[in-house]
Parts: C-alpha cells; sequence; structure tokens
C-alpha cells in the first residue's frame, strides 16, 4: 500500500492512517496501485463558475448560474447553486426557479479560453501527451515521467492540481487508472478539490453494480433499449456473448461488452482533431420572420468561419441546427464541393438549409457548423496541385479578415450582419 499526502505532497510507502503524519491533514490518499498508475483525467470544478468567482470575490459565497437569457440554458453553475438542485444544460427559467437567489452571468468564452491556455500550458509542462476534451477536461498519460520528475505519476498530478489553484486560482479534480475510460469514471467520485483511484485490482467489482446509463457514450435511447433487453448493470452486459451483442446494437455491442469489464484501448491522442465547429444563439422570444433569422444565419456563419480559421481547419459540409417552439429539434445538412471556412461560403451553403425548414418556424434557437474537417493546409496544397484559384468573393473576404484583424471585429460589418 502507497500513500500520497495532498497538502504536503508526503509521500509514503505505507498507509500512514488518515492524517498525514507530516503535516496532520486528512487529504491522505492511499491505494495498492497508486504507485503505478499512470493514465489521468483531470476536470476544472465548475470551471466558468470558478473563473468568475476567481475574478469577483464578492461572489465566494454566493449562488453563481452561468447561462445565457431567460430562454438559453445553464453553462454551468456553482457548487451552492447545484445544492439547490441547478445542473448544467438545465434551461434558465427552470434554474432562477430552483435558485432565485442566483446571480446570473452570460459566459466570457473568450476570457475562460485564455484561463484555460494557461491549464494546459502546466499540463504540457508535466507530459506532451495531453489529450484536450473541452476547455476544462483533459486525458493526461504520464507513462515514463517518473524517471524525469523523481516522482509517480500520481504525485506529479497532486503536484499539478496544487500548482494550477495556487497559480490559475481555480481547483480541479483528478482520475487515475489505467486506461482513459475508467480514469474518467475516476474523475466524477470525488468533485470538487477530489482525487480518486481505479486500480486494476478492483476494476470489474466497481462496474459491476453500476447502471449501464453510466457507460460513457450510452445515452436515454440507447439505454432504454439495453434495459428492455433486462441488460441494466455493467455486470449483466459483462456476462452476455459479444457475438450476440454485436448481432443486436451493431459495432456499439463489442464496445458495450469492453467497456462493461473496464477495458479501453485508446491511447491518450494529444493531436485528436475536433469533429466540428459551429456557433449557436437562444432567442428571448421565438422567431419566425425569415429576414432576421437569415441576418442572425449570417453572424453565426461568420462566427464558426473565425474560429475555424482560427484553428487552421476546413470542413466539408455545412450544418443548420434549429430548435422548435416545442423544442424539436430540426437539423439540415450540405455536402461542399471544396472544404472551406469562409463565412460567405459557409453562409450561401446554409441559407437554402434555413430556407427549406422555415416550415417549421418559429425558432428559439439556429446554429451553424461545418463539419468532416481537415487542416486547412491539405486543401491549400490541393489547390496548388490542381491550380484552383481564389475567387473574388474569396480574396475580398480574405482582405476583410486583415482588416478586422488589425481594427476589431467590427471595423467592417457586412449588410445582412444588420438585420
Amino acid at each position: 500500500m502507497e500513500a500520497l499526502c495532498r497538502d504536503c505532497l508526503s509521500w509514503f510507502d505505507h498507509d500512514p492512517g488518515p492524517r498525514c503524519p507530516a503535516c496532520g491533514r486528512r487529504r491522505v490518499l492511499a491505494h495498492a496501485e497508486l504507485g503505478s498508475l499512470s493514465i489521468a483525467h483531470m476536470d476544472c470544478d465548475a470551471f466558468y463558475a470558478s473563473v468568475e468567482k476567481r475574478d469577483d470575490p464578492a461572489l465566494a459565497d454566493r449562488p453563481l448560474i452561468v447561462g445565457g437569457g431567460r430562454r438559453g440554458v445553464v453553462s454551468t453553475c456553482c457548487y451552492i447553486a447545484r445544492i439547490a438542485g441547478v445542473r448544467s444544460a438545465m434551461p434558465m427559467f427552470r434554474a432562477i426557479e430552483l435558485c432565485p437567489d442566483a446571480v446570473v452571468l452570460r459566459p466570457r468564452m473568450e476570457h475562460y479560453a485564455a484561463v484555460s491556455r494557461q491549464i494546459r500550458a502546466r499540463m504540457e509542462a508535466l507530459t506532451p501527451l495531453v489529450e484536450p476534451l473541452s476547455l476544462d477536461e483533459a486525458f493526461l498519460d504520464l507513462s515514463g515521467t517518473q524517471r524525469l520528475f523523481g516522482a509517480p505519476p500520481a504525485l506529479s498530478m497532486a503536484r499539478l492540481a496544487q500548482q494550477i489553484e495556487d497559480e490559475v486560482g481555480v481547483t480541479v479534480s483528478v482520475g487515475l487508472s489505467h486506461n482513459k475510460y475508467l480514469a474518467k469514471l475516476a474523475s466524477d467520485l470525488d468533485k470538487p478539490r477530489g482525487f480518486s483511484v481505479i486500480g486494476r485490482a478492483e476494476t470489474r467489482a466497481f462496474l459491476a453494480p453500476r447502471p449501464v446509463r453510466s457507460i460513457w457514450g450510452v445515452g436515454a435511447a440507447m439505454a432504454a433499449k439495453l434495459e428492455a433487453d433486462g441488460l441494466r448493470r455493467n455486470a449483466d452486459l459483462a456476462a452476455a456473448d459479444p457475438v450476440h451483442l454485436t448481432a443486436r446494437y451493431g459495432s456499439a455491442g463489442q464496445r458495450l461488452w469492453e467497456l462493461a469489464q473496464g477495458i479501453d484501448r485508446r491511447r491518450v491522442s494529444p493531436n485528436e482533431a475536433p469533429k466540428s465547429i459551429s456557433s449557436e444563439i437562444t432567442f428571448d422570444d421565438d422567431i419566425a420572420d425569415a429576414d432576421a433569422l437569415t441576418g442572425h444565419l449570417w453572424r453565426l456563419a461568420l462566427r464558426t468561419s473565425d474560429r475555424a480559421k482560427a484553428k487552421g481547419i476546413v470542413g466539408h459540409g455545412v450544418t443548420v441546427k434549429l430548435k422548435g417552439a416545442d423544442f424539436r429539434q430540426i437539423t439540415r445538412q450540405m455536402r461542399l464541393e471544396r472544404p472551406t471556412n469562409l463565412a460567405e461560403t459557409i453562409f450561401r451553403a446554409a441559407e437554402p438549409l434555413l430556407a427549406g425548414a422555415m416550415d417549421h418556424a418559429p425558432f428559439r434557437l439556429i446554429g451553424v457548423g461545418i463539419g468532416a474537417l481537415e487542416p486547412e493546409s491539405v486543401t491549400r496544397e490541393d489547390d496548388a496541385l490542381f491550380t484552383v484559384a481564389d475567387s473574388p468573393t474569396d480574396r475580398a473576404e480574405r482582405a476583410t479578415d486583415q482588416i478586422r484583424a488589425r481594427f476589431g471585429r467590427d471595423a467592417i460589418i457586412r449588410g445582412r450582419g444588420l438585420r
């Protein structure tokens, strides 16, 4: 049995008991495999809310909700608001009903992204094998770092968590295990400021009683189908014949059988590319006016374009997402002849998709995105190979981008953006 104190960062080759012999505090973590596990998942605690409370200490003891408008949803909320029942993705009106005294702030995504970069830099100083999942969470593979830092991965992660809290001002929770799936499960076991371990020896016993709904990637529809077939717990899936599961559920059947036993062969991949880039807006009041919706569509296409250009990514397809007054979601897609990240091209592809869905108006939400992504450099190389030249419209947009980059995003505004 090995142990570490998460306060003074002392390491022990035995379980010292509930209190650390060095500092007397109680945040001692002991586990038989603590010194040998190397796959970690780090998750910032209520990230957006934590950043807002860090920036404004007057909010420290107040319930805080970060979200958009009375028709929007909760992006995140602090743990005080969670006690009242508020949860991420909950409609804002419901969150306010549950916690009427909450302070509500609009998200500041660029600011959160800047804080995320500070955290990412500290992760990458520890290991180059960092796979971000979002602004506030990532996988880390610390295999081979013990010789470099003179500490087992568990101690290095405890040091990192303390460093982020001291230097960045937000807290994190850590899960440590022998693969990505279990590391992510572990990070949710003891939030906030948690550090949990799932070892190889306990994997099956830990997973067996958990419901199938807890399996990563199992949504409500799949869970209902599994439960209707009598597969309610991980133990039920693990005991099933994987051939039968594959016949019944397709390729997901084999994956479910493996995850139910804690088998996950995926590597931590620092170069994992996003599958899509999109932007959306939820209106305060439902909108049925086609002209107003077209104005929003252009602004969202421009925002999506800016994000794709910043990442050096182009997309082969355009998607328009709409949500009706009855919360029914409508998705329309179009494949492009050439991949793009240009706002004008995205808008021109999205406009007929919106027009074709206007029979379902009014809408409470509209979004536009690009998918089937690849690096922009690949497209440029193909264009050079086949002597494909930019059109006058493309050149005009790139010139506009240079002006906006120098003088601000609102330096040049298209007429349709004023609708």
